[in-house]
C-alpha cells in the first residue's frame, strides 16, 4: 500500500513497484505495528520491503476537477439505479427540483430515475408527487478521497477480526 506525503492512502502497488519507490529514495517504510515484512535479497543488497510505504518525493496529490454533471457521471454516481423505485431498466436523468421552478442542472439537484418514476413525479417536487429520494444527491468526491475511505473502513474490519 503506498501513501502520500501527508498521509492519505493512494494505490495498491506490487512489490517490484515498491522496491524501485525504495531504492531510489522515492518512498520511505512506515511502520503500523503489525505489518508484514518481505525480504528481498540480491547478490548485494539484502531489503526488507514493508506492506506499507509512503512517498517522499513530488506531489502525488494531482489536481482534479469535479465532473461535469452529464448523463455518464450521474448514473455513474447513482450506480445506474432509479433513485425513487431501486429500478436499473430505462433510466434517465430528472431534476429533483424541476428547471421550471428554479431549479439548477448541478449535482445538488440532477438524479438517475427510471423512465416511470420521472414521468410520475412530472414537473413537480417529490414530495408533491409523494416520491422519497433513496440518497441525498451530492457531487461526486476526489477518487483519492474516496479509495482511502475504503481503505481505512477494511483496516477497521481487519482490526475487529
Amino acid at each position: 500500500m503506498v501513501f502520500s506525503k501527508n498521509y492519505l492512502p493512494l494505490a495498491r502497488i506490487n512489490i517490484k513497484r515498491a522496491i524501485v519507490l525504495l531504492v531510489t529514495g522515492q518512498a520511505e517504510s512506515l511502520d503500523f505495528g503489525t505489518t508484514k515484512q518481505w525480504e528481498v535479497r540480491s547478490p548485494s543488497v539484502v531489503l526488507q520491503v514493508p506492506e506499507h510505504i509512503r512517498l517522499t518525493v513530488g506531489n502525488p496529490e494531482r489536481h482534479w476537477k469535479v465532473p461535469p454533471v452529464n448523463r455518464r457521471e450521474v448514473l455513474k454516481r447513482d450506480n445506474h439505479t432509479c433513485q425513487y423505485c431501486g429500478s436499473s431498466k430505462r433510466l434517465t436523468l430528472d431534476h429533483v427540483i424541476p428547471r421550471s421552478k428554479g431549479g439548477q442542472h448541478t449535482w445538488d439537484n440532477v438524479v438517475t430515475a427510471c423512465e416511470k418514476c420521472n414521468s410520475t413525479k412530472s414537473d413537480r417536487l417529490p414530495h408533491e408527487a409523494g416520491m422519497v429520494l433513496k440518497s441525498k444527491p451530492k457531487a461526486p468526491i476526489h477518487p483519492a478521497v474516496a479509495f482511502a475511505e475504503q481503505f481505512w473502513n477494511a483496516q477497521r474490519l481487519t482490526e475487529a477480526e
